[in-house]
């Protein structure tokens, strides 16, 4: 093999190394220190949740919120870092976050309902409510779905109807 071939390409490898090596470290810290912030935060927030005595699903789902949204920002800062495109990334990111969200409305708007169900609680476990020509006996109250138990048979309701509809609640 020529020896200058050689010596080119080592010189060429070396350049590569000098050039990536600092940004693959930098990146590979941003990605750490995002999720070590990540799991501060779960922590902290589940602290926080429970001397605020919130409901569990809730605070699960603000943690996991948190521990996402923490994570995806320090993905995109890593890549940013290596000099990926961000502001392409970004726009589509938002283009499919607005396609997700269109397709999936009717779950988002059960689940946000259930969420504001389970922080408000107009209605508990063992009340018996009546809402749009059902009627029965609140077994669970869960993000998506409340179930009732109405004498043979039970009845899920979506949380959205709930929330948007008027509820007569009879405490036991």
């Amino acid at each position: 093999m020529n020896p200058l071939v050689l010596e080119g390409f080592e010189t060429y490898a070396q350049g590569l190394v000098a050039y990536w090596a600092p940004r693959l470290a930098v990146a590979a810290l941003i990605v750490l220190a995002f999720w070590l912030l990540a799991r501060v935060s779960d922590r902290a927030l589940a602290r926080l949740t429970g001397l605020a005595r919130m409901n569990p699903l809730v605070a699960s789902l603000l943690a996991r919120s948190a521990r996402l949204l923490l994570l995806g920002f320090g993905w995109v800062t890593a890549l940013g870092t290596l000099g990926v495109n961000i502001a392409a990334l970004v726009a589509g990111l938002g283009l499919t976050g607005f396609a997700l969200g269109f397709a999936l409305k009717d779950s988002i708007s059960n689940v946000l309902a259930g969420v504001l169900l389970l922080i408000y609680r107009p209605f508990g476990i063992n009340d018996r409510i009546s809402v749009v020509s059902q009627e029965g006996t609140v077994v669970a109250i869960d993000l998506r779905y409340t179930t009732l138990d109405a004498e043979a048979r039970r009845v899920l309701i979506p949380n959205s109807v709930l929330f948007t509809n008027p509820i007569i609640v009879q405490k036991k």
